[in-house]
């Protein structure tokens, strides 16, 4: 076996010319919607928004990586991607082991269902037997710090209920590959502190880590590697200091970003 192959043997996660886009749809007053389809100009009523484009990167194991940006340079997107949540339109993306973590508040909860019934509904959708759940349910509800809201259905969680049991659902499947986005801004500051905590013992054990983050402090001292993307492109794939001070320097110059 060559040292190339091996390499790519060793990767986590390889993105190989993403490329995502959505349609926007314009909206119009009925009388111009009417004038403007007897002239033959329909589709201008929608335009195509190009969220990535020809995204290419891997990530060994063990390695934590932020990607950053600007709100809407198409960070969130790509976490999404890369967790499966939605495809890419071309290119490809490729995973091995079993990807967890945070994306968007309560994903994955239904709403009719208790917090007891959702740790079970949550720990098969990310993989784990019967068998594993009920090994690691008192962990799961002693880390979330809500045990007496187990019987009770999540409609009537807020979302920091909702933060702390998918959270701690999450970090209990002993996940290959963790993914946070900026939900943790969500949680009370010593319950995030913990979710810190918990990440940090992750990246000690060798998980590979995506960070999706505003907070350069923090990806600072998680993460060794930041991708900076600006309007859906790839600014730069670099050491973490040198991604943190190219963004620094062009949201200094102000550069929009959509």
């Amino acid at each position: 076996m060559t040292a190339a192959s091996t390499s790519v043997d060793l990767d986590r996660i390889r993105v190989s010319h993403a490329t995502k886009h959505f349609t926007l749809r314009h909206t119009r007053a009925f009388k111009e919607i009417v004038i403007r389809t007897f002239q033959g100009r329909r589709r201008d009523l929608s335009e195509r928004f190009v969220a990535l484009d020809n995204i290419t990167f891997s990530v060994a194991e063990g390695e934590a990586i932020a990607l950053l940006g600007r709100n809407g340079s198409g960070k969130s997107t790509l976490l999404k991607l890369i967790s499966g949540v939605m495809g890419a339109d071309d290119g490809k993306i490729a995973i091995r082991g079993r990807v967890a973590g945070l994306i968007d508040v309560g994903a994955g909860m239904h709403l009719d269902l208790t917090g007891r019934e959702n740790i079970f509904l949550n720990g098969a959708i990310l993989g784990m037997s019967e068998r594993q759940i009920k090994e690691q349910y008192d962990k799961i509800v002693a880390f979330s710090e809500i045990e007496e809201f187990m019987d009770t259905e999540v409609k009537f969680y807020s979302s920091g209920m909702f933060l702390r049991l998918a959270f701690s659902v999450a970090v209990h499947t002993d996940p290959d590959i963790f993914l946070v986005d900026e939900i943790l801004a969500v949680g009370d500051e010593p319950f995030q502190k913990k979710c810190l905590a918990r990440i940090q013992e992750l990246r000690q054990e060798g998980k590979c880590l995506v960070i999706v983050s505003h907070d350069l402090d923090m990806v600072s001292q998680f993460t060794d590697r930041g991708i900076v993307l600006r309007k859906g492109q790839m600014m730069m794939d670099g050491p973490i200091d040198e991604a943190i001070t190219l963004l620094r320097d062009l949201n200094t110059r102000g550069e929009e970003s959509r």
